[in-house]
């Protein structure tokens, strides 16, 4: 069964895990500390320091990376005006809130799910759907066209003894329309409304021409970041957790040496060494007995170097970026922030490839729902999905720039390279409502000096 297949597969197994790392559940909290027994086995011990400290870098680069390719509102770019106004109403503030979704979950699962539909008022609406959610069936090695696909999800029900549980629906997307399915020992059994068609006007219901299910790739592969960090982030977690537990345990720093007060194995002192921090030991004669004690001194520089490489490593290998590096100390010129985003634009540089594509698919649903509201066929209207990178920048470098562009490069060339600048056409409008109300008031002040001149003769 493909649907089962896929729930116990390692790519889902692996989507999963990256959302409990974004969450924080690390493998590290569900570390139990184990020394060699006197049996020479390995056993779990209680009555030693056992700290679970997480350190989320990953979720850091997920943010990261979502923040830096959405954190800013998409430009939208059309030759037509009416086109581009209804784009603008369609793409709002909700839809890009769901898109920065959509980025997160690509980033954490290699893929994310957008779903385009009509509620129950009829107005048009996007659906994010996580990677593990959704099992595809592609049509082609490349995973470029769906033949369709199977979402699988939970709800929250009451029960007959007033409690709450969990039932698993699956609902399987053609272009026929949606069939309805309830997941129950590992087999599929038809809901009571076993089939739902895509949009309904009054009691007809319609269905697209394409499957409305479009993924939404991290990179080409569909490989996600936690490949890539999981076993660094593993290390960091633990040698943060090993730096505490040495400061925290006896045995670690102060060791005590019971002289003549009997002998013990090898086992015996492994074993009593992890647990107790003690030694029992019998000298030669035998005669002097006692109490020693060893100090041992944690380095705490050692640990300190080890948790900056970890980190450095998780960067590098994430292709994010530490604004903390000496890169950006002090005053940093505009070539020290560049280098700095470098790998994290080769990254997003893909990223935004695969999301491209994901946008032209898209259209083609948006310019339907326009067709289908009366606003118009805009399908063969070219569209440009422009991403605003979210970067430090050196403002007054860039405003020093602009000012030296002005006779050399267009008016609206220099204005879109401002950095205050946030919507181009806003502004250049602005800037033409200002040079009007600037032009009037200098004819308002020539007309009254002109009267005033008249009025007094011409001696002035």
């Amino acid at each position: 069964m493909v649907l089962r297949k896929w729930l116990d597969s390692p790519i889902r197994t692996e989507q999963l895990l990256a959302e409990k790392y974004y969450d924080g559940d690390h493998d590290i909290l569900r570390r139990e500390k184990k020394v060699i027994g006197a049996d020479g086995n390995l056993i779990t011990i209680q009555n030693v320091a056992n700290n679970k400290l997480v350190d989320n870098q990953y979720r850091k680069l997920v943010d990261q990376k979502t923040n830096y390719v959405l954190g800013k509102p998409m430009t939208i770019a059309t030759s037509k005006d009416e086109y581009l106004k209804l784009l603008r109403k369609v793409f709002d503030k909700k839809v890009h809130r769901k898109l920065r979704v959509l980025a997160q979950y690509a980033v954490d699962g290699g893929v994310a799910w957008l779903y385009p539909y009509y509620d129950e008022n009829g107005a048009f609406k996007l659906a994010v759907f996580p990677s593990y959610e959704v099992c595809p069936i592609w049509k082609d090695k490349e995973h470029t066209e769906l033949e369709c696909a199977m979402r699988y999800y939970p709800e929250e029900v009451f029960n007959e003894n007033g409690g709450t549980q969990l039932i698993y629906h699956v609902d399987l997307f053609t272009k026929e329309g949606i069939t309805h399915f309830r997941y129950q020992g590992a087999s599929l059994i038809l809901e009571e409304k076993a089939h739902s068609d895509y949009m309904y006007v009054g009691k007809d219901g319609f269905n697209w021409q394409k499957l409305p299910i479009i993924p939404f790739k991290y990179n080409s592969k569909e490989i996600p970041l936690i490949r890539n960090v999981k076993s660094l982030q593993d290390s960091l977690n633990q040698v943060l957790s090993d730096f505490q537990n040495n400061m925290e345990e006896d045995p670690r720093t102060s060791i005590l040496v019971l002289k003549n007060y009997d002998g013990t194995n090898i086992p015996e002192f492994r074993q009593n060494l992890a647990t107790y921090g003690v030694i029992k030991v019998t000298t030669v004669d035998g005669v002097q007995g006692g109490v020693e004690t060893l100090k041992i001194e944690v380095n705490a520089a050692n640990y300190q170097a080890i948790l900056m490489q970890l980190k450095r490593a998780i960067v590098e290998n994430g292709r994010g970026f530490d604004a903390k590096e000496e890169r950006m100390d002090g005053d940093p010129n505009q070539m020290n922030i560049e280098s700095m985003y470098t790998d994290i634009d080769l990254d997003v540089n893909g990223m935004e490839t695969e999301f491209q594509a994901g946008f032209e698919e898209l259209k083609w649903f948006v310019d339907q729902y326009l067709i289908h509201a009366g606003h118009g066929d805009f399908t063969e209207e070219t569209v440009e999905f422009v991403f605003n990178r979210d970067i430090f920048i050196n403002e007054d470098a860039k405003i020093e720039n602009c000012v030296k562009s002005v006779g050399i490069l267009s008016n609206q060339t220099i204005v879109s390279r401002h950095p205050w600048v946030t919507d181009l056409q806003h502004e250049l409008k602005q800037i033409e409502e200002d040079k009007q109300a600037e032009l009037k008031e200098m004819e308002a002040t020539q007309s009254i000096m002109e009267k005033h001149n008249h009025d007094n003769g011409g001696d002035e």
